[in-house]
């Protein structure tokens, strides 16, 4: 039988030199948004990504939609998903069923997360009485599962409740161990951040640090959302970009979208150039379930991005212990 490709697979699949693109989709809250969602699907799905990932909503609030539509990715498109999971408010068996549905939906990417607690994302984080404490023992479990890949998350600016740099790293450098198999950053707004975390990774641990970290890239095109957004992360601006995307906006009661997205965009493109030149494994773009801000900046790197798809696969659901 033929695996549903890894991800790993798939981004050191292209045979061409160009560096492969994904992007990350997010559960739709009403049947307006799910519409808007598979537009985007479709758009993106002529593109050829890599692969696409679906978010899960803090304290597993939209599990069952993640589930559903994750599952009618791997059905009725010939993307390849990944699909996240959560420690945060699941026991074990909770975990176990969760991987049980991907499972039958014929998924085998999975993205760990030690998850945000409900409502407030920064707030004391609790173990589930009869879950997991950490993300590596997450991975552990998946892995023991069953025939599955599993992806992990990692933080340029280090993760908000780490200690330090070095703890971040060694947080990290864990999960890997545990046997994540490559990992995504949060997303970030300086390439140095995205550069000295994989020094620091490659110089505590050759091995792990052989494994790739995708780079995730968010285009702005609303400051007051990407301001709501690096809040709940944990994450920042580099005030050079804060007061450019500042003034742009202006003083006005509404924002100069129009203005603030034309810096987004130079900004992603910008970034993303310089990322390739510095060798990264892909191009993982946050999409907010829109084509349009990530088709641009895709436009614009031509032929320096690919999809890394080499031969569609075909898809077999994967085993479970």
């Amino acid at each position: 039988m033929t695996r549903t490709p890894s991800i790993v697979d798939r981004i050191r699949s292209s045979s061409d030199g160009r560096v492969p693109f994904s992007v990350e989709f997010s559960p739709p809250r009403d049947e307006a948004a799910e519409a808007r969602l598979w537009r985007a699907v479709r758009e993106f799905e002529r593109m050829g990504p890599a692969f696409v990932s679906m978010t899960y909503g803090a304290g597993g609030s939209t599990r069952d939609r993640t589930v559903r539509v994750t599952g009618q990715l791997a059905e009725e498109t010939t993307l390849l998903p990944v699909a996240h999971l959560t420690a945060v408010s699941h026991s074990v068996d909770e975990l176990r069923s969760m991987v049980g549905a991907y499972a039958d939906r014929g998924i085998s990417n999975i993205l760990v997360l030690r998850g945000d607690p409900p409502g407030d994302p920064l707030g004391e984080w609790e173990k589930h009485p009869d879950g997991v404490e950490y993300a590596e023992d997450l991975v552990r479990l998946v892995r023991d599962l069953g025939d599955f890949h599993v992806g992990v998350a990692s933080f340029p600016e280090g993760h908000y409740r780490a200690p330090d740099l070095a703890h971040d790293t060694r947080y990290l450098v864990s999960k890997l161990r545990a046997g994540a198999e490559y990992s995504i950053t949060q997303m970030f707004f300086d390439v140095d951040d995205y550069l000295r975390l994989r020094d620091r990774v490659s110089a505590y641990d050759p091995e792990q640090g052989a494994k790739p970290i995708i780079p995730e890239i968010m285009p702005i095109t609303s400051l007051r959302s990407v301001r709501r957004v690096l809040e709940l992360s944990g994450s920042r601006l580099p005030a050079h970009l804060e007061n450019r995307l500042a003034a742009a906006a202006g003083d006005g009661p509404e924002e100069n979208r129009a203005a603030v997205r034309e810096i987004g965009i130079d900004v992603a493109t910008e970034m993303s150039e310089r990322l390739i030149a510095e060798g990264a494994p892909g191009l993982h773009f946050i999409t907010l379930n829109f084509a349009r801000a990530t088709s641009e900046v895709l436009a614009r790197l031509g032929d320096k991005v690919g999809s890394g798809v080499a031969v569609p696969a075909a898809v077999t659901p994967a085993r479970v212990s």
